[in-house]
């Protein structure tokens, strides 16, 4: 027994440092340097996301941005979950390309908010909950026009939802995926620290807002 231990555990390590450097990929910043639009971390709130990128004026950009973001954690988890056929390996994976897109060693370990990769690990890892947290996003959204209100919202359901006995939709969804919905969460949390407190002093900026004004 001791003898699988070393192998399947330096497997594990080899399978976050590949989810790492996989989500440490800064597309927002490739992409609207290639674009011809400068850096996206000297626009608006200097954040990498997609969010920031629409603050350059091309939603083809942030449509691009959007999506290689959301793709990267999903791709992460889901080549790890099919090769060593474990839910628990996907998860680590997954876990550690969200890592990589929040602390990106390229960038000074200065990366995103995450939500974009949020959405897509949901997915990939149990689409019914990923599908679940995306129309909680848009519900709230809609009615309270918040866009990290949402996020943050979206991602406090998440581990909620995944313990629903559903089993028709995939649900309660694996163990593992309930621990990267925390694990996830939490970070989420953390990254929008700014946000929340201008959400509790009335000072977080309405979607559209801008535009209006």
């Amino acid at each position: 027994m001791q003898d699988l231990v070393g192998p399947a555990l330096l497997t594990l390590g080899l399978v976050a440092v590949g989810g790492y450097l996989l989500g440490s990929i800064p597309f927002g910043v490739l992409i609207t340097r290639a674009a011809g639009t400068g850096d996206v971390r000297n626009i608006g709130s200097g954040n990498i996301g997609a969010t920031n990128v629409l603050r350059t004026g091309r939603k083809d950009l942030a449509l691009a941005t959007l999506l290689l973001d959301a793709g990267k954690g999903a791709v992460a988890l889901l080549l790890a979950r099919h090769f060593l056929n474990s839910e628990a390996a996907g998860a680590i994976a997954g876990g550690a390309a969200f890592l990589g897109h929040l602390f990106p060693v390229w960038l000074g370990f200065k990366g995103g908010k995450g939500v974009a990769t949020f959405f897509g690990l949901m997915i990939a890892a149990c689409w019914p909950l990923g599908l679940m947290a995306g129309a909680t996003w848009l519900i709230v959204a809609f009615l309270l026009r918040y866009s990290s209100l949402a996020a943050l919202v979206a991602a406090a359901a998440a581990p909620l939802y995944a313990l629903l006995p559903l089993p028709a939709l995939g649900l309660p969804a694996p163990q593992p995926v309930f621990v990267l919905a925390i694990a996830t969460a939490v970070l989420i949390y953390i990254r929008h620290h700014e946000n929340i407190g201008r959400l509790l002093k009335g000072a977080e900026p309405r979607i559209g807002a801008a535009k209006k004004a």
